[in-house]
């Protein structure tokens, strides 16, 4: 007995024709949009700066053969490497992902869609130095931000109605997606290639999310965007020689994307593609901490101010009650012993704790030096969090889109503290004109963990003048980067 299956190649699914059409045919217009793009990278770049202050990121950087040099090859900021575009994308997306304090998209998928920036801005650069090298123009600043808003769109589009993580698959599967779009436009594939890329990218094995959580947390969280990114490119490069695709890659019975790894369900779209997302994404200005923690942070700064007004220590309390969204206890409500800094980045207990006992939070304050203090663990064991459906509703509503955690501080006394709200982080688009100017100044931070004093003022200078910048062809700005 055996079931006819039809042989006729079928036309490509609509989901690839919809973001071919977005990546090739779409012209971004929205000056917000472009402006929130020289925002995001300025902020990236600055926060794979401070990456590369860290041994465990540094050790993944350069060529995969040790003493490779490529002619017209992209360079990697804050480096002195020159590395084919597959490489190059890689080391960028890596650095810029390594301290999980790049932008944030909340909606029933999650991510970063700044990690994107490593294959764009690796391509971009390659092709700038192959065009001069060829004597012809090399692509501008403007077109990199055009790039970003366009991968931000794929990746924050397809997150909002659509739950990977759900259904265990990590979000980086949307990077590789955006990114591949993006670059295959970007590197001259023509329509029907663009749709060839896009199909091997959903057709490619898709990371699990096991390295985001218990029991196996781990530093791969921190390189899996730079991997995504870094095989985007190398798709799109596949795709432009000609090589076929998959058209009915996400709806084929039974061995499509759909029925193999989405439990049989198509992807349900919110909105159609524009440039609501880079108007829209969040930033992680003050903390690096993941996303759902970024307004109890917030709290618990002020709690820290509260107990030293009042001569009070973490001794003196009894339990610390969070109120809080659905996704913060699924991703970040966490028991137990905490492993690496991977593993702390992503407890919301600890990452309140450390605020309430110091008064800070940076990068540091999740390695072991840290962490030993076991004043941090045994607050971490007074913290509970309990979902306030409110809290998760307006969570998911694209009219607000808040982020909101409140924490009430209970004393031995039986004395308590009034209870600390937070909805909407600094990085939020409802307190934009408040954050960016403090955005700038973790960029400046930034530039002189690597850079001397003039190289950092020539690069301010440009990236706080967006006019000369996007005039800028993509290799002189890279190359004021290079150490």
């Amino acid at each position: 007995m055996s079931a006819h299956i039809s042989n006729v190649r079928p036309k490509p699914d609509e989901v690839l024709k919809k973001i071919a059409d977005y990546a090739t045919g779409y012209t971004v217009k929205s000056t917000e949009a472009f402006e929130t793009a020289r925002y995001c990278l300025i902020d990236t770049l600055g926060c794979g700066f401070e990456a590369q202050e860290y041994p465990a990121c540094n050790k993944l950087l350069g060529p995969v053969v040790r003493g490779t040099v490529v002619p017209n090859g992209a360079r990697v900021p804050g480096t002195q490497f020159q590395l084919d575009p597959v490489q190059a994308a890689f080391n960028i997306g890596a650095m810029i992902r390594w301290l999980d304090f790049n932008d944030t998209w909340l909606a029933a998928e999650w991510g970063h869609p700044s990690d994107n920036l490593g294959g764009i801005l690796a391509a971009a650069d390659w092709l700038s130095r192959t065009a001069i090298a060829e004597g012809k123009k090399p692509l501008t600043m403007r077109d990199v931000l055009a790039a970003m808003i366009k991968a931000h769109e794929i990746q924050g589009v397809l997150a909002l109605e659509n739950s990977f993580n759900k259904v265990g698959l990590d979000h980086v599967v949307l990077v590789k997606v955006a990114s591949t779009a993006v670059v295959a436009h970007m590197i001259g594939c023509s329509y029907d290639e663009v749709i060839n890329a896009v199909s091997l990218a959903w057709v490619d094995g898709q990371s699990l999310r096991t390295y985001r959580h218990a029991p196996n947390t781990g530093s791969r969280k921190s390189w899996a965007a730079g991997d995504a990114t870094s095989r985007a490119v190398r798709l799109a490069l596949i795709a432009k020689t000609g090589e076929m695709g998959y058209p009915s890659v996400l709806t084929a019975k039974t061995w499509g994307f759909y029925d193999v790894l989405f439990k049989g369900k198509p992807f349900r779209f919110q909105r159609p593609f524009g440039s609501y997302v880079m108007e829209n994404v969040l930033f992680k200005i003050s903390f690096p901490a993941e996303f759902h923690s970024q307004t109890a942070v917030e709290c618990a700064m002020q709690i820290h101010a509260e107990l030293k007004k009042l001569k009070r220590t973490a001794e003196d309390i009894k339990r610390i009650t969070i109120r809080t969204h659905e996704a913060a206890i699924r991703i970040i409500d966490k028991r137990g012993p905490l492993n690496n800094p991977a593993d702390r980045d992503h407890c919301i207990q600890y990452m309140v704790a450390v605020p309430i006992l110091f008064g800070r939070l940076t990068a540091g304050d999740y390695e072991d030096a840290i962490a030993k203090d076991k004043r941090i663990d045994a607050l971490r064991d007074k913290i509970v969090c309990r979902e306030d459906r409110r809290f998760t509703k307006d969570y998911h509503d694209p009219a607000k889109r808040s982020i909101a955690n409140a924490l009430t501080v209970e004393f031995k006394d039986g004395t308590k503290l009034p209870e600390i709200v937070c909805e909407y982080p600094i990085g939020h688009k409802r307190r934009r004109k408040e954050g960016m100017p403090v955005l700038v100044e973790k960029f400046k931070v930034n530039l002189a963990r690597r850079f001397p004093a003039k190289q950092q003022k020539a690069i301010l200078e440009l990236c706080l003048d967006p006019a000369r910048l996007e005039k800028t062809p993509v290799n002189e700005f890279v190359d004021l980067m290079v150490i």
